[in-house]
């Protein structure tokens, strides 16, 4: 893959990643040695966290889409190898959190997931993003779970 065309998100925004029953399989000890890899790599770019921990959640019996949404991640490494996080010297002690949650997000048990983010200055110093505990019945449940959550990270 490191001819590949490269693109510029590491996710489908249309695309919704569930069990596959019916889609082909494809060998396990291949996907697993991948996303291995990509979980690496996640330490030095933050940005494919959430979609890589989403791919990992189908290692035990992954088919032919999850192993194709893995390989789109390598795709989108592909177009951002000069980009990173930048921590400047000087930066001003100002803390800034942000949060943002989906509602009903992941089509296998409903439930919503939350994202935060801290910025110190203009550094990201740290940042979330993980299914929700419980099933929120409305979008406003799920921002107030997720505030709750940045709060807390904030303190």
């Amino acid at each position: 893959m490191d001819k590949c065309k490269s693109i510029n998100t590491p996710f489908s925004t249309n695309c919704h990643l569930d069990h596959d029953v019916a889609g082909n399989s494809v060998d396990e000890t291949k996907y697993r040695g991948l996303i291995r890899s990509l979980l690496y790599l996640t330490t030095s770019i933050p940005d494919i966290m959430f979609v890589v921990c989403m791919c990992a959640c189908f290692q035990s019996a992954p088919k032919k889409s999850h192993f194709n949404a893995a390989k789109r991640i390598l795709k989108y490494l592909q177009g951002t190898k000069d980009v990173g996080v930048w921590y400047p010297g000087n930066i001003s002690l100002s803390l800034t959190g942000y949060s943002n949650s989906d509602f009903a997000g992941c089509k296998i048990d409903i439930k919503s997931t939350s994202g935060t983010c801290h910025l110190l200055g203009s550094s990201l110093i740290s940042w979330q993003c993980k299914k929700q505990a419980c099933v929120a019945l409305s979008t406003a449940e799920a921002g107030y779970i997720v505030a709750g959550s940045c709060c807390a990270q904030t303190l």
